[in-house]
């Protein structure tokens, strides 16, 4: 992407947002325990179409970050196609997770984080506010979601 290619459409962005939503592995995850100190970690994950699934152990501080505080911002890796989600976490233990997440984390990575001998949680990350751009000329329309809606 060149900074002299015209901006995609926040339509355009949207679709793009949803589909590496679909296809990427990794995202990283960004939490604060309640000091404000501040904990980054990529993890595997997975969209239901609503919601990022992610699981952890239950003992790590993003475990405890995401079950105590309950916020998190989330962020693809490359940094010339910047996709950021901030959203509200909602944590399940392994005997409380839907089925249907388990599921999807088997069918994704050919692995159930609930047979590992470590205890994980489960935490479906619900998007409120969503930004995408390249670039500095993508920036005046970079949100597409707010306060849980997508605006475009």
């Amino acid at each position: 992407m060149k900074i002299t290619a015209s901006p995609r459409s926040p339509e355009e962005r949207k679709r793009d947002v949803l589909a590496r939503l679909e296809r990427e592995l990794d995202i990283w995850v960004a939490s604060a325990d309640a000091d404000g100190v501040p904990c980054l970690v990529p993890l595997w994950f997975l969209w239901d179409g609503q919601a990022v699934w992610l699981s952890t152990r239950a003992t790590n501080p993003t475990g405890r970050n995401l079950t105590d505080g309950r916020r998190t911002r989330l962020a693809f890796a490359d940094t010339r196609d910047v996709v950021l989600v901030d959203g509200e976490a909602t944590a399940f233990t392994a005997q409380d997770v839907p089925a249907a997440a388990v599921g999807a984390f088997r069918a994704k990575y050919g692995w159930d984080p609930r047979e590992d001998r470590a205890p994980y949680s489960f935490f479906r990350v619900r998007p409120v506010r969503v930004q995408a751009w390249h670039e500095v000329h993508e920036l005046p329309q970079r949100h597409l979601m707010r306060d849980g809606t997508w605006v475009v």
